[in-house]
């Protein structure tokens, strides 16, 4: 299935982004992959976490892998985890997502940096509260569409969100993608790996306004340009900083690509910026040209 690969690819990425700052921040952490049907992808997982083994000596790094893959899982495995350093410790965990909580528990996961996939998860109170107990603690979370994971992971003590759905073009059911954090580093690196995905997986974004977005390096700044303006009417005027915060929170863009619809905006006469003249930079104040 075309999602099941964009979603292989998005937690490589992610994992080639936290590794190395778990590593640096902690003698000891936790890698949970949960998954409700195949667990193919903690094959990938577990080859990106063998390409960190110098970085790895003196560290502990635990992989909890849940899933109900049936007993050939370990096998299946092996082979990879064959290739891992004796830092690396990998527990498979027969069942589904549901039981993150106790599986954390046991591995002594909180207080350290811990990283949990649940795919075709039920976001449950429990499963949150135990995934938001490392220190810095991220959630990957995938489900069927239509899915809202924002509110449930706001609840749980994630400050920073992002949300996107994967519609595949061959017309197989989509699939909501969201991210939790507290970390503007991490979720910055989780939108970016959102629009590097291979654009052979044959997906495209539905943001969490309805739009669909095609899955481009670059893709079509009007949809974004229509949210920014949308939201310069509803609130009146913001700073360039605080827009580029609402696109990385808001939609399925990146932060990055905030000055470039603004800088259409301009050209148009649609908004106004104040100071007039300048760099876009952070402080200078946008608003909508017949707003507030």
């Amino acid at each position: 299935m075309s999602t099941d690969a964009a979603l292989r690819e998005l937690l490589v990425r992610q994992l080639d982004h936290w590794l190395p700052g778990a590593l640096h921040r902690s003698r000891r952490a936790t890698l949970a992959l949960g998954y409700a049907g195949d667990p193919g992808t903690a094959e990938a997982a577990l080859r990106v976490v063998a390409e960190f083994a110098d970085q790895l000596r003196g560290r502990r790094l635990t992989v909890l892998v849940l899933a109900g893959g049936g007993p050939d899982l370990p096998a299946r495995l092996g082979p990879v985890e064959a290739t891992l350093p004796a830092d690396v410790a990998v527990h498979v965990v027969p069942g589904d997502p549901s039981r993150l909580p106790v599986a954390l528990k046991a591995a002594g996961a909180a207080g350290a940096p811990l990283l949990t996939v649940a795919d075709g998860a039920d976001p449950a109170p429990a499963m949150l509260a135990a995934a938001v107990t490392g220190r810095p603690a991220e959630l990957l979370l995938t489900a069927e569409a239509p899915t809202a994971f924002r509110a449930a992971l706001t609840t749980a003590g994630f400050r920073l969100t992002a949300e996107a759905e994967l519609v595949p073009a061959d017309g197989s059911p989509a699939r909501t993608v969201a991210f939790g954090t507290n970390l503007d580093n991490s979720l910055a690196a989780f939108k970016d790996a959102l629009w590097e995905v291979d654009e052979s997986v044959a997906v495209r974004y539905r943001d969490p306004a309805g739009a669909p977005l095609d899955l481009v390096p670059h893709p079509d700044p009007e949809l974004l340009r229509r949210e920014l303006l949308a939201e310069l009417n509803r609130g009146g005027p913001r700073t360039v900083t605080e827009l580029r915060r609402h696109t990385t929170l808001a939609t399925a863009h990146r932060a990055a690509d905030t000055v470039a619809a603004l800088t259409d905006l301009l050209r148009t006469g649609t908004v106004r910026r104040d100071p007039v003249d300048g760099r876009l930079g952070g402080d200078v104040v946008i608003s909508a040209a017949t707003g507030r």
